[in-house]
């Protein structure tokens, strides 16, 4: 773990905070929790949205009120409504109570919305209603309920697509996006990446460690299941592990990238141990390995490698410079 990285508990949950991105997530969150604003968190799954969430509630007025999350995408879509609004007994077959709803239990609180690109449309005209201040009805219902809960939604959907698209409504778009906070992948923090392995692999077994290769390893893979692949990676790799050192054959990655990848720390390990040739040179064995484990497939190459094409294709260029003409 880096000196500059600190542990924090958000709502019972401990995470990790390290790196000048989320650090700035948080900077922000903190200045403008304690308004009414919603809050519209977006990013690839696996990101930590769900983590800034929890950090908006707890920073704001709110954070002695309740905290509701709902998954939108995982209900099915009659059940939507009641989960949300509601419902009075009798309302349908097998109402056999009164069942608030997500927006009663979570009044002068916060309400979370994950995937809330998954809504279905009749609910997102009732939603941009209530969110207006409008009362609603539960389902059944004859008495109008008025609710006063702040709403933090988050999404791994491109929304100006959906909304041109005509899948999202422009005005609850605009409307859950009084601020928004989008969160990068991985791949784009990769000082993340090996604070958050030990910090996973401490809370798995204390007694182990990463390897030198493994965090040489780890940084350069691209990631793109982001923070639960790599949480998964780790895990994995601690069950696996034949020694408390887990070493770059202990790692668990997806193939193809897995191979190309630890084709580079197995060229770091030897350039190490025989001490011989620049870091430049190691580089250069190290991206001529990856091009011909990939097949020469460069787009692929440049992925494992952690690099862009257009900067692979640089390296490539300045390489067949270097060699001169072919004889």
């Amino acid at each position: 773990m880096t000196s500059t990285a600190s542990v924090t508990t958000l709502l019972g949950v401990e995470a990790l905070i390290c790196g000048d991105a989320m650090r700035r997530i948080l900077e922000l969150v903190q200045r403008v929790a304690q308004t009414s604003a919603s809050v519209l968190i977006t990013g690839e799954s696996g990101t930590g949205k769900e983590l800034v969430a929890r950090a908006v509630h707890h920073h704001s007025l709110r954070c002695g009120k309740p905290w509701v999350d709902v998954n939108c995408g995982a209900l099915p879509e009659h059940l939507v409504e009641s989960e949300l609004f509601g419902y009075e007994k009798g309302a349908f077959s097998g109402a056999n109570a009164v069942k608030p709803g997500l927006f009663e239990i979570a009044d002068k609180g916060t309400l979370f919305l994950d995937e809330v690109g998954e809504l279905p449309p009749q609910l997102q005209i009732k939603l941009l209603r209530v969110l207006d201040g409008a009362s609603y009805y539960r389902l059944g219902g004859v008495r109008k309920i008025s609710v006063d809960v702040r709403i933090v939604a988050a999404t791994n959907q491109n929304m100006e697509q959906a909304v041109e698209a005509g899948a999202f409504r422009r005005d609850l778009y605009h409307r859950l996006r009084q601020l928004h906070v989008p969160v990068p992948p991985l791949r784009e923090r990769p000082e993340e990446v090996v604070p958050l392995a030990e910090f996973f692999l401490a809370k798995i077994n204390p007694t182990f460690h990463f390897s030198r290769d493994c965090h040489s390893l780890m940084r350069q893979y691209p990631w793109p299941g982001n923070i639960r692949e790599l949480r998964n990676m780790v895990y994995q790799s601690s069950l696996l592990a034949e020694s408390k050192e887990i070493g770059p054959a202990d790692l668990r990655f997806p193939e193809p990238l897995g191979e190309a990848a630890c084709g580079i720390c197995a060229t770091a390990t030897v350039a190490r141990e025989s001490d011989t040739g620049s870091l430049e040179s190691m580089e250069q064995a190290t991206i001529l390995r990856v091009l011909r484990e990939t097949g020469g497939h460069q787009e692929r190459a440049a992925a494992a490698l952690g690099i862009s094409r257009r900067t692979l294709s640089r390296k490539l260029k300045t390489y067949r410079e270097e060699a001169g003409p072919a004889s």
